[in-house]
């Protein structure tokens, strides 16, 4: 017996090393092939990377929504959404002042914002079909992958304007290497996932924990930890932008491009507790919003200061805290 959970143990944070590697590699071995024909660095920064990061949350969900695990598979996005926000924008923040771009403040902050109240709309179907749980089907998951095609479109609009995207010349190297890392990483990225679910569905029966809260703290921290990294390591760096950026387009692919494919693939059930991270991940979102405004007159750029980065985190604690209480 005692046998039995430390293996569940083991195998859970290997299945986190997994992931997080998997998604690196594939990221890796995806660039060097975009470079190898000649593709942009803004563009492969928009697709390649950006779906990179949210690599771990996607094999997660689809994997738990198909076991029928799906406390894990809706806390899972809900909760690294918030924690991108609280945890790792806090974190960045008290590390280095971040600055943030006119763009992101009216366009992406907003676009993200919109994308937690659209899940929010299309979840509740208590509300308006007098039944007990929520449900995102099939149906509401061809809208958010629909909504996430209007992103991209916007993103692409933008990469015209960089003027690396014309002429780009294309690096001679050979396709091996690369083909074997995109291998490789799906192939972490799909035991990683398979030990995080599994382990987390085992760990949510031996304590007695709903599986939702354990999708929306442990597993949903576990995932996000890509977006950590990049996001400590750009504040370090004073690159601000990429900071917000990696943050904000992480929740708009986990709600729209995760949870709609997520959806799709199997219909996803919410239960009544999960409607409190809905709230916080809105909270969260109108927060930022908020912070950015106060004490900054500039109006091409605001910033978010330390003190507002710790408010985030003491915020992030005691919802994770009372999330479990």
């Amino acid at each position: 017996m005692l046998y039995n959970v430390i293996m569940i143990f083991i195998l859970f944070f290997i299945g986190f090393i997994l992931l997080i590697k998997g998604a690196d590699i594939l990221v890796d071995g995806s660039t060097t092939i975009a470079k190898r024909f000649g593709i942009s660095d803004i563009i492969i920064g928009l697709t390649i990377v950006a779906f990179g990061t949210s690599m771990p949350e996607l094999i997660v969900n689809i994997l738990a929504s198909t076991s029928g695990a799906s406390g894990i598979s809706i806390g899972n996005v809900i909760g690294s959404n918030i924690a991108n926000i609280l945890l790792i924008l806090g974190i960045s923040a008290i590390i280095s002042t971040i600055v943030v771009q006119k763009n992101t403040i009216w366009k992406e902050i907003p676009f993200s914002l919109f994308a937690a109240l659209l899940l929010l709309i299309l979840a509740s179907d208590k509300f308006f079909n007098q039944k007990s749980a929520g449900l995102i089907t099939k149906a509401d998951g061809i809208i958010l992958i629909l909504f996430f095609i209007v992103f991209l479109y916007y993103t692409f609009s933008l990469a015209k304007k960089s003027k690396n995207i014309l002429n780009f010349p294309p690096h001679k190297t050979p396709l091996l290497k690369p083909v074997i890392l995109i291998i490789a990483g799906i192939t972490a990225l799909f035991f990683g996932g398979k030990w995080v679910v599994d382990g987390a569905v085992e760990i949510a029966k031996m304590f007695n924990i709903s599986e939702t809260v354990i999708g929306v703290s442990i597993v949903a921290i576990g995932t996000s930890l890509p977006e950590l990294a990049t996001s400590v390591i750009a504040a370090l760096k004073k690159k601000s932008d990429i900071a917000v950026g990696n943050v904000v387009g992480s929740n708009i692919f986990n709600i729209l491009w995760v949870l709609g494919l997520t959806s799709v693939i199997s219909p996803i059930t919410i239960e009544k507790s999960s409607y409190i991270d809905f709230y916080m991940l809105i909270f969260a979102s109108l927060l930022l919003f908020g912070f950015l405004f106060i004490g900054n007159p500039d109006k091409q750029t605001k910033i978010l200061n330390r003190w507002q980065g710790i408010v985030f985190v003491v915020i992030y604690v005691g919802y994770i805290l009372f999330r479990f209480l």
